[in-house]
């Protein structure tokens, strides 16, 4: 799971470096599905991974809007304020922790118990789902997108057995 993370921060990275040569106003065109445009996009994964960390903590989560965000460079600035803390919690991440129970209210009233391992891998499967929508987003505009290709990113290190 924790290879996943950091696969997600190393697209994450790379996204906003794309993003650097492309025109704010295209940054911040509001586009078909998704929260919004690739800007609010890469604002919304942040936001959300951290959020998430924070509710199962019992803390409160981020509910700045995006319209005090919306400059690559306060993206950015945001990424690097909440990333220490998920480092965090992941780094202290273990197995009894995959099970520890999570009570979420819905807006309606109800209550829907979820475990915390299951929303970590919704976190993880949050932000690839909307790396896919970047890549659309990119090509609609005439640009390469990032990579999703895991392999090759050394993530996992091969042992010296090699197996034919």
């Amino acid at each position: 799971m924790k290879t996943m993370f950091e696969y997600n921060w190393m697209v994450r990275v790379e996204w906003l470096k794309w993003c650097e040569d492309v025109p704010m106003e295209e940054l911040l065109r509001p586009r078909i599905g998704g929260v919004g445009g690739i800007l609010h996009t890469l604002f919304h994964v942040i936001d959300v991974e951290w959020s998430w960390i924070q509710v199962m903590l019992g803390r409160p989560d981020f509910q700045e809007s995006f319209d005090l965000h919306n400059r690559l460079e306060k993206v950015r600035e945001l990424e690097a304020t909440f990333r220490p803390d998920v480092l965090q919690f992941l780094r202290n991440w273990d197995e009894s922790m995959e099970t520890r129970a999570f009570q979420d209210t819905k807006p309606d009233g109800s209550i829907v118990t979820y475990t915390w391992g299951e929303i970590m891998r919704h976190m993880i499967a949050h932000e690839i789902h909307h790396v896919g929508q970047l890549s659309i987003w990119a090509r609609e505009i005439g640009k390469k997108p990032i990579s999703a290709n895991l392999i090759g990113k050394n993530l996992i290190l091969p042992s010296t057995h090699f197996i034919h």
